[in-house]
């Protein structure tokens, strides 16, 4: 019975082949003419994007899409040369690529997030940054999610949707950076003195940038202390270095000068009833 139903079948195809050999032939050179058209169309795209230095990454993902898309339109125009109805196929591919599209809306968020990131480069693989609730090293950036390494080296992956979608910070996109600081001394303190010694030690420190000039200024007459405000401007790699040692230099010095640093005070007064 099934060697019976594979002969009919063999027959039907021949039939078929004699009937529309012309047409079969045409939807073989149309598939092997187009497909080579695309993936010379492809190419071409490619180096386009390369030439206007679009990120290889993203440069071969659209060059991907190009082609695909193309090939979907070889296969139809084959398809119709030999006679099939290719509009109820058409409305079949829409349909599955709206449904594909509903069901992966949050991964094609981050696509276009990802597409609008390498286009225009808030950030570069080695800055530091905080994006998406994290602060880290950026580490690499793909279409879909951004690595980042953290201060205590760990790996964390970033979805791009939650990057670009809020508030960048690119701790590393200038070459230098203001370090504010704050110091307080009592009031009993003598504050012509407390300046003059933050002004030398700002001076002394050749890490810190001449021009802009740093700033050392009494900025509060708080609570419990008179508050000064040490801004000197240090190239972005020394930032961290140059405040916790200044602290430290900062600390150390009003002791030996005997300039106290106070702490928050309160006072309690009592009104006794008679």
């Amino acid at each position: 019975m099934e060697a019976g139903f594979f002969e009919g079948l063999v027959d039907v195809a021949v039939s078929w082949l004699q009937a529309n050999i012309v047409s079969f032939v045409m939807a073989i050179v149309i598939f092997i003419v187009g497909r080579w058209i695309a993936n010379a169309l492809a190419k071409l795209v490619n180096k386009m994007l390369i030439k206007a230095k679009v990120d290889e990454i993203l440069a071969n993902f659209l060059t991907g899409i190009v082609k695909a898309i193309l090939i979907i339109f070889v296969i139809i125009a084959a398809l119709s040369q030999l006679g099939i109805d290719t509009t109820s196929l058409s409305v079949v591919i829409g349909a599955a690529g709206l449904a594909i599209g509903m069901a992966l809306k949050d991964s094609l968020n981050n696509f276009a997030s990802g597409v609008m990131l390498i286009l225009f480069r808030p950030f570069k693989a080695g800055d530091f940054v905080e994006a998406g609730g994290v602060a880290g090293i950026v580490e690499t950036i793909t279409v879909f999610s951004t690595t980042m390494r953290t201060g205590d080296n760990k790996e964390v992956i970033v979805p791009n949707g939650g990057i670009y979608g809020g508030t960048i910070t690119n701790y590393s996109a200038r070459d230098t950076r203001r370090i504010d600081m704050v110091f307080g001394i009592g009031y009993d303190s003598d504050l012509l003195k407390a300046k003059s010694i933050l002004m030398e030690m700002v001076a002394a420190d050749e890490r810190i940038l001449k021009d802009p000039a740093p700033v050392v200024a009494v900025s509060e007459l708080a609570d419990s202390s008179v508050n000064f405000v040490v801004r000197p401007w240090v190239k972005s790699g020394d930032y961290w270095a140059v405040l916790w040692d200044m602290q430290e230099k900062v600390k150390l010095r009003f002791d030996k000068e005997g300039i106290s640093i106070p702490f928050p005070q309160m006072d309690v007064h009592v009104n006794q009833v008679k």
